[in-house]
Parts: structure tokens; C-alpha cells; sequence
């Protein structure tokens, strides 16, 4: 289904949106793991300073 939407050279704004569905896809876990290695990262800096 979408490699045919694809070859079809008629839509284009169709073609772009897959593509960032597709980025969007991609990128959402890595932002999280960030997201997340950042708010552990920021707990064990706050626990380490509490200590001292």
C-alpha cells in the first residue's frame, strides 16, 4: 500500500506526509530514552549534592 501511494507521481503533499510519519516514527523513542536518561541523570546529581 505504501510503496504503490508512492510510485504514484500525482500527490505529492500524500508523498510528504508518509515521510514525516515515518521521521516522526523514528525519533519519538529516542526522545524519550533522552527524556528519560535526563530525569535519572538528574536524581542521582540531586542525591549525590544532598549527601555532600
Amino acid at each position: 500500500m505504501c510503496r504503490a501511494s508512492l510510485e504514484s507521481e500525482g500527490n505529492v503533499a500524500k508523498n510528504e506526509a508518509l515521510n514525516d510519519g515515518i521521521v516522526y516514527l523514528m525519533a519519538i523513542p529516542y526522545i524519550l530514552v533522552a527524556a528519560i536518561g535526563f530525569v535519572v541523570y538528574r536524581m542521582f546529581a540531586k542525591k549525590k549534592t544532598d549527601k555532600s
